[in-house]
């Protein structure tokens, strides 16, 4: 059988709790039907998943020596299994229909999987995730919180976001120097927001660029000096104090300007 190394530059680390695997797994929906794996190095997520019978799983790897140990574990997974790059793919040409994502993630690209999971959240129905805990705690955090900021807010205008529980360093090889934290995201009733996408997610990530600063002066730089009247009292809060509807309701006042 292959040994797998856990490599360093893809932000490796190999879970090795099968406990934590299985609660994992365990938190997706039972009625899930289409699976994305993000990552699953030498496959222990995976034989907790295999054993649920999910119609239509497919698995996404970057590490070629783990494709190979895969393959020889697991060899009817040859069809399902994609050796690349997640960031890369054009997730609606995976399925027919809407789908689910699970992974232990790697911590230095998890951050970019859950900016693409909010650019294809029309098709991602839920995902279920390890995280280093910091990001984890981020994306699950009310307005109000320290670690309350970009991706709180655009993930939370679409999916209703639950932190799980927390991983030990000790689990994993090799250990991380940092806590993980699992978190679930559901998707929302909300299809469509009142303002243009685009726009709001440039007013939530310019408001959180300069966190400290009040929305009137973050957000001078997208035009909004003379429109400070029409904020009221948001004008005067700072960014972390504003949840997903505070945000709609300023970017409605940037929407308009000419």
């Amino acid at each position: 059988m292959i040994h797998v190394k856990p490599k360093k530059r893809l932000g490796q680390h190999f879970l090795n709790d099968k406990s934590i695997a299985s609660d994992i797994v365990e938190a997706l929906s039972p009625d899930t039907k289409h699976l994305i794996e993000i990552g699953p190095g030498t496959g222990v997520l995976t034989d907790f998943i295999l054993q649920k019978n999910i119609p239509d799983f497919k698995i996404v790897e970057i590490d070629v020596e783990s494709v190979d140990y895969l393959l020889q574990k697991h060899p009817p997974l040859k069809d399902q299994l994609i050796s690349g790059d997640f960031l890369k793919l054009n997730l609606k040409e995976l399925f027919n229909e809407n789908f689910a994502i699970v992974g232990n993630f790697p911590y230095n690209i998890s951050s970019q999987i859950l900016f693409k999971v909010w650019d294809d959240r029309d098709i991602v129905d839920e995902v279920v995730g390890m995280f280093q805990k910091e990001v984890a705690e981020r994306v699950a955090a009310q307005p109000g919180k320290k670690t309350y900021g970009i991706l709180s807010v655009l993930l939370q205008a679409f999916y209703d976001i639950e932190y799980l529980f927390t991983v030990s360093e000790e689990v994993f090889t090799p250990p991380p120097k940092v806590k993980s934290g699992v978190i679930r995201l559901r998707r929302n009733q909300v299809q469509k927001l009142e303002v243009e996408e685009s726009a709001f997610k440039a007013v939530v990530k310019t408001a959180f660029n300069q966190r400290r600063k009040t929305i009137s002066n973050s957000l001078k730089s997208l035009g909004f000096k003379d429109h400070l009247d029409e904020l009221g009292h948001l004008a005067i809060k700072r960014p972390e104090q504003l949840g997903v509807a505070e945000f709609i309701e300023i970017t409605k006042v940037l929407s308009k300007q000419p």
